[in-house]
């Protein structure tokens, strides 16, 4: 019963079959490989556009090295307080792009509000020197939370960084999660709705260790390549990245994977929410699990071997704040995630909440 993260599952067999096929014969090194051109072929015809798309092997690089294409060191860089950029990169996001300043937003349920954006925006008007320059938004898709923007809300904050002269930054790396859920297209979530760079995560679903960062204007990415040089994370042997992601996104296997995750985690949030006592603070929109328990269930999870985060009170607005003997729990069901394991958790809870 492991729900500590969608990333302690392995990568699926199909995307374990391309890395071993690549791995026959020789292949040029840097990623002048053929199964780095179909990547990058297949991620523009997915995202109905000629993009520059470059592969990197950890979510880190791709958001780090993206916002570093965005802002510059005395730039001001918008986020969500509790974002994966702000709170678990371990200051990767300020050091490649030489000093940027991150300013982190509040927001319930993980999700900035375009009025604070706006108010941020006021907060750093352009051309006072004593201080940072806004550059950049980031925007979490799906969220910290496990919350989903929909199109009309980043086409709202997009329009608002235009009109500031910043540049949007999606990270993506629960991408395909978000667009099951919504229903919509790779476009239509992101350069139809106004992001400028994407970082598209397959490392939580399903890949070995890739990402891309996607430029959808050519121009942006005019010195990625050296950027991705000069941190070290151009593979000399690219073929394996190219090999994850093109058998990744084949057929729609990208898609089918995340739709795996959602199901088991709608399955658990449906469960959970029937039980007496238990409380979820916002809906589960992609394959991430926030409930609130009595601490008993959580003792009776932990004996019987689940794993989780303990999430503190992180997310949650005033009217959800923890009661005296509650937990609150972050569950993420991955594309490996059995009926069993859910099934299994939610089988003790209930017994937990029975009694002796």
């Amino acid at each position: 019963m492991n729900f500590a993260s969608d990333n302690a599952a392995g990568a699926s067999e199909k995307v374990m079959a391309a890395v071993l096929a690549a791995n026959a014969g020789a292949a040029m090194p840097y990623g002048a490989d053929p199964w780095t051109a179909a990547a990058e072929k297949a991620l523009c015809e997915i995202f109905e556009r000629d993009c520059a798309a470059f592969l990197l092997p950890t979510g880190t690089a791709a958001n780090a090295l993206a916002l570093a294409s965005l802002a510059p060191p005395w730039g001001a860089v918008f986020c969500h307080h509790d974002a994966h950029v702000m709170d678990d990169e371990c200051g990767a996001p300020e050091f490649f792009t030489a000093g940027a300043k991150l300013i982190g937003l509040e927001g319930d349920a993980g999700k900035i509000a375009p009025g604070d954006f706006a108010r941020a925006l006021r907060a750093f008007p352009r051309g006072v020197v004593k201080q940072a320059q806004p550059a950049a938004l980031s925007l979490t898709q799906a969220t910290e939370s496990g919350t989903l923007y929909s199109i009309a809300e980043i086409s709202e904050f997009s329009e608002l960084a235009r009109a500031a002269g910043v540049g949007v930054h999606m990270d993506g790396a629960r991408f395909a999660n978000a667009l099951v859920s919504l229903g919509a297209s790779p476009a239509e979530m992101t350069w139809k709705a106004g992001v400028d760079i994407l970082s598209l995560g397959a490392s939580k679903n399903g890949t070995l260790a890739c990402e891309a960062v996607i430029f959808f204007d050519r121009a942006r990415a005019a010195d990625f390549a050296f950027r991705r040089k000069r941190a070290g994370h151009t593979l000399s042997k690219g073929r394996y990245l190219g090999a994850q992601m093109t058998a990744w996104l084949d057929g729609g296997h990208w898609l089918d994977l995340a739709r795996a995750a959602n199901e088991s985690a709608a399955r658990l949030d449906s469960g959970l929410a029937a039980l007496p006592g238990v409380r979820l603070p916002w809906g589960c929109e992609a394959n991430e699990v926030f409930v609130i328990v009595p601490r008993v269930v959580e003792a009776a999870l932990k004996a019987a071997g689940a794993t989780y985060y303990d999430w503190g009170g992180r997310g949650l607005a005033p009217r959800d704040y923890l009661r005296p003997g509650e937990v609150f729990l972050r569950l993420v069901a991955s594309f490996a995630t059995t009926r069993a394991e859910v099934d299994q958790v939610l089988g003790v809870a209930r017994a937990a909440l029975a009694g002796p």
